[in-house]
């Protein structure tokens, strides 16, 4: 195993959570795309694309199971780099087939993409604040399914997901559907998502 490069993977994941929680307590996290945390995810985007190019996947067995995490974690935080998870979803795919990786980071990845393509996604991982000023998923490719997809993959029920993901949302103002959405598809245009 690799610890000098599990070490950086954790301390760039310290560092996003750091400037997350800051932004938070300011109330800047919930403006939009806050440009501290863009620069925190784009200079991370980096380091896990030199990863990736020099190693493939980081997988456990090179940066055991919390740099694996952590990776995925730096991947999905990826946002304004649509390339770098457009070309690690096959790698985390081959990495969950060798037992390497998480079979729910894949799905939750797949979702991601969807997300920011503005197309349906499978897992139903994926949440944003819906017209009725709820925190709720994504779009869902096959709502009959979704449940049997996510067992699929090691995740509970999406009812209970639901219920979780708006009690931490509770008491939140949420933003004006209409604006936001266009944001959202201004900046996505912008970064190469549409």
């Amino acid at each position: 195993m690799n610890e000098k490069l599990k070490r950086e993977l954790l301390d760039m994941v310290k560092e996003d959570r750091r400037v997350r929680s800051e932004l938070a307590a300011t109330g800047e996290l919930f403006q939009g795309y806050a440009p501290r945390m863009a620069e925190v995810h784009h200079r991370n985007a980096q380091v896990l694309d030199a990863i990736v190019q020099q190693y493939g996947w980081p997988g456990k067995s090179l940066v055991g199971n919390e740099g694996a995490h952590a990776a995925w974690f730096i991947l999905q935080h990826a946002i304004g780099n649509p390339g770098l998870q457009r070309i690690c979803l096959p790698l985390l795919k081959e990495a969950v087939a060798r037992q390497e990786a998480e079979a729910a980071h894949v799905a939750y990845l797949e979702d991601r993409i969807c997300f920011y393509e503005r197309r349906p996604q499978k897992y139903g991982t994926q949440f944003a604040w819906d017209e009725n000023g709820q925190m709720s998923p994504w779009k869902l490719q096959d709502p009959e399914q979704v449940d049997i997809y996510r067992q699929s993959v090691g995740l509970g029920p999406l009812a209970e997901k639901i219920e979780q993901v708006r009690q931490t949302t509770e008491g939140e103002t949420p933003p004006d559907f209409k604006k936001q959405q266009e944001e959202m598809e201004a900046w996505g245009r912008s970064v190469g998502w549409l």
